[in-house]
């Protein structure tokens, strides 16, 4: 992890687990405080939080999870911070990661920090990149996934209740997720996305487009796919972004977790790390001309729940 200031960088603070902060010490919080819920802190500092959210942990409280989500988690640790942004600021939260993928998620410490942050959520200048594990190497070794992509409510899987999918449509929201292979064996492959845009399940659904569904993918994912491994193999392991008070570039990874290893070992992949492939560049930006599907439109909206 690297805080960078006129190309000169220094390391971030180290990993470490999160303990009890300042959350449970406040009496009539919104969010319930819970330290049970576990998590690395990558970075933080008094405007900004960024952590490793577990697969399995949902990342706000809802129907079922009123005190097992991430943000009770957060809320344990710096629920006086979160508390004092609001309900109508998401407690900090600028964006989401599905339940079953893991990866780095960013809260903001203070309204002013969250303002600014969400502002450049809102230009696409906060860049998110992801690590899947997905059943077959693309076509192209490189590109530009462009399909508008469509929520609804549906069935999917085995899974019998409705719930909120989205699918690639004509009459979609615009949606860019620019991918790059890193490694593949005979059954498998490894690629790194970044998602320009931010639409409800954008990775999982531009790459099973292509024919390339990520493994253990219970909603878009044949039941093949859905049982080669226990979970989503989906982990968002690198964000950067620019500080909202100081402007210098904090750029945040996040190592495979165990899991994840163990099922690039069952499929014999070779195991990319982030530094490992800095030399070589990130997935290509919107404009590069490798395009796999879909269509090209213009918006500048900015979803908060893209894997």
């Amino acid at each position: 992890m690297w805080i960078t200031r006129r190309a000169r960088p220094r390391r971030a603070r180290p990993v470490r687990d999160a303990g009890p902060g300042d959350g449970s010490k406040m009496a009539n919080l919104t969010i319930q405080p819970n330290d049970r819920i576990t998590f690395k802190v990558r970075y933080e500092d008094e405007d900004v939080l960024v952590v490793v959210k577990p697969a399995g942990v949902v990342t706000v409280p809802g129907l079922g999870h009123e005190d097992d989500s991430l943000l009770n988690g957060l809320f344990a640790r710096a629920g006086a911070k979160l508390q004092n942004i609001g309900k109508s600021r998401d407690f900090g939260l600028l964006h989401r990661l599905d339940r079953e993928t893991s990866g780095l998620v960013i809260a903001a410490l203070s309204v002013r920090s969250y303002d600014a942050l969400r502002a450049a959520f809102e230009k696409r200048e906060v860049e998110k990149y992801y690590w899947a594990v997905v059943r077959q190497a693309p076509k192209r070794s490189k590109g530009v996934i462009r399909g508008s992509l469509l929520e609804y409510e549906g069935r999917a899987g085995d899974d019998p209740r409705k719930k909120k999918l989205a699918r690639v449509a004509s009459n979609g929201k615009p949606a860019l997720t620019a991918y790059r292979v890193l490694s593949a064996s005979a059954n498998a492959a490894v690629v790194e996305c970044r998602t320009i845009t931010g639409r409800l399940h954008q990775v999982r659904v531009h790459l099973e487009s292509i024919g390339c569904p990520i493994l253990g993918d219970d909603l878009y994912g044949p039941r093949a796919v859905r049982e080669a491994a226990p979970r989503l193999a989906l982990h968002a392991h690198r964000i950067a972004f620019s500080h909202p008070r100081t402007g210098a570039r904090v750029d945040v990874r996040a190592a495979w977790p165990a899991d994840l290893r163990g099922l690039l070992k069952r499929f014999r992949l070779p195991r990319p790390d982030a530094d490992e492939f800095e030399g070589r560049g990130p997935p290509p930006a919107a404009s590069d001309s490798g395009i796999e599907r879909g269509h090209e439109v213009n918006d500048d909206a900015v979803g908060d729940e893209d894997a």
